[in-house]
């Protein structure tokens, strides 16, 4: 489908050192850590010349996270594939377009990581959960 672009793979930790040293083993380049307000998680990019992306996602100190389900069976999971998109309402209809369902798990909100850039997150029976990253 045109339009939409790999971006990074989501890694949900309880601690980010393990995460961390095998990301440094591999080669990659380690974001700095930022807080997310709007989703009350930790989150960092890590990047590589030779492998995908992965954001690390830790859930915050107060409240509820969106990763707390999921780390309430594991201590770490890649959990949702990230696609950055130049136009949403396009990218949403042409996937529903080829038969697939989108379920909505997160509406549209700015993310702090991605400098404010919207985000959304939506369940893909068959497939798992995808964020989609609108460009700039």
């Amino acid at each position: 489908m045109s339009g939409l672009v790999f971006h990074h793979h989501g890694l949900a930790v309880r601690k980010d050192e393990t995460a961390l040293a095998m990301l440094r083993c591999l080669g990659y380049a380690i974001g700095e850590s930022v807080f997310d307000p709007e989703q009350n998680v930790y989150v960092r990019l890590c990047t590589s010349a030779h492998h995908p992306a992965v954001e690390i996602v830790m859930p915050g100190t107060a409240g509820k996270s969106p990763v707390d389900s999921i780390l309430a069976k594991h201590d770490a999971l890649l959990y949702h594939t990230c696609y950055e998109t130049d136009d949403l309402q396009k990218t949403l209809a042409g996937l529903e377009a080829q038969g697939l369902r989108l379920v909505c798990v997160a509406a549209r909100k700015p993310a702090v990581l991605f400098g404010g850039r919207h985000v959304s997150f939506y369940m893909t029976p068959g497939w798992g959960l995808i964020e989609l990253l609108e460009a700039d």
